[in-house]
């Protein structure tokens, strides 16, 4: 199939990746330098433009902003086919405060919450809630909207720093999860688990980010608590807004069972990296049936292998960044590393944004594919790098002995 993928972030370079090694024929929009080097780049935000001038047989949309601003209805409305949710429940992810009313209204499990609409209002809200307590901005915010404040003067200035709009949440003690499920409006296949590393920091220290890095195992989630989400978070999620696309609920696993803390209406970025290391089904068949309807009886097979995926980012990061930088290594480092945050320059590839490049690895075990990540990462280089050094430490503190390689910051 010729495919047109709009995006231009690491998540979009490992779709592409992944469909090129299918045999399909691949187009972004607008891309970058990754996809250029297994397709063709369009460097053009006028999506159904560029449709036009390819006329793919389908199109795949990676980030946010396009869905919530309904690049979904503009191509259906031009008989198009495309893969993800129409504009109204974009809004899932495109407000906190609908999703949160949302959640309520169907009885989704959540954290308590206040829905304020003015920076006094927060203030006045937060004598609800112990410390540490969750303040959300309500508008999309490229995973960096949420502040967990540890006392009265930290939430006060969170309030104010993002506000007037806000979600203030009690804070849930447990581990997150991310759950994806593609979606025909009516079927629903689920993808594996994965778990996000947010916080900029090792040990989930300092602000939260995007997305430092995230990992792939078949034992994330046991069966029967992948069940449960399925039946009480996604399958209701799908009836009442006939969702079509990717489905992602950010959980966590708390004593009380699963509940959700977000949800977002498109793949993860950076847990696509890891999942699509670990796919082994036909994908852009799969993608084909979720835009026409035909995900009865679909499942997906996965490779027993785990994956591990180590976002390296600019200097500043999530502050203000530095870019301009040469980055070197990536071609010799012996695995995939797929490409975000990068431009060419007169002298190579450089830095052009936060989140620059993903290193994903597979291994025999969790511990061999978290090693075999960062014994690559060895190998690039560019000023101001830095990257976490304990993703997927969770997971090996779980399962077995911690053999994680350890390197110094």
């Amino acid at each position: 199939m010729k495919i047109l993928i709009i995006g231009s972030g690491g998540r979009e370079h490992a779709i592409a990746w992944r469909l090129a090694q299918e045999g399909h024929q691949i187009f972004g929009a607008p891309g970058n330098p990754g996809i250029a080097e297994i397709g063709q780049l369009l460097p053009t935000t006028d999506y159904l433009a560029a449709a036009n001038s390819i006329d793919p047989d389908l199109t795949v949309v990676g980030p946010e902003v396009p869905l919530v601003a309904g690049v979904v209805d503009q191509f259906r409305a031009a008989k198009r086919k495309i893969v993800g949710p129409a504009q109204d429940a974009a809004q899932l992810e495109g407000s906190k405060i609908h999703s949160k009313e949302f959640m309520r209204r169907l009885g989704i499990p959540t954290a308590r919450y206040a829905r304020v609409e003015s920076v006094e209002a927060g203030i006045t809200a937060l004598a609800e809630f112990d410390h540490p307590v969750v303040i959300k901005a309500d508008g999309l915010a490229a995973g960096k909207g949420v502040i967990i404040a540890k006392d009265r003067a930290e939430a006060e200035a969170a309030v104010r720093s993002l506000g007037p709009r806000l979600v203030i949440e009690e804070f849930l003690e447990g581990e997150e999860v991310s759950f994806i499920a593609l979606s025909d409006g009516k079927n629903i296949v689920p993808l594996e688990a994965t778990q996000d590393h947010k916080a900029v920091g090792d040990g989930d220290t300092g602000p939260n980010t995007g997305g430092m890095g995230a990992y792939c195992d078949g034992r994330i989630l046991p069966k029967a608590d992948a069940q449960h989400v399925l039946d009480t978070v996604i399958g209701p999620v799908v009836e009442a807004t006939r969702f079509t696309g990717f489905l992602y609920a950010g959980l966590m696993m708390t004593t009380n069972g699963p509940k959700v803390l977000e949800f977002n209406v498109r793949l993860g970025d950076p847990e696509t990296q890891p999942l699509m290391h670990r796919l082994d089904s036909p994908f852009g068949e799969v993608l084909l049936a979720s835009a026409t309807g035909n995900l009865a009886g679909v499942s997906l097979r996965w490779k027993s292998e785990p994956s591990v995926c180590v976002v390296l980012a600019a200097a500043g990061y999530p502050g203000q960044v530095r870019t301009g930088d040469v980055i070197t290594g990536i071609h010799t480092c012996g695995t995939q590393v797929f490409q975000a945050g990068t431009k060419q320059g007169p002298k190579g590839l450089e830095t052009a944004g936060g989140r620059v490049l993903g290193v994903t690895a597979s291994g025999a075990d969790l511990a061999k594919a978290s090693a075999n990540a960062y014994a690559a990462i060895e190998k690039i280089h560019f000023d101001g790098m830095h990257y976490r050094h304990d993703i997927a430490a969770k997971g090996l503190k779980r399962w077995g002995p911690a053999t994680i390689r350890t390197i110094a910051p």
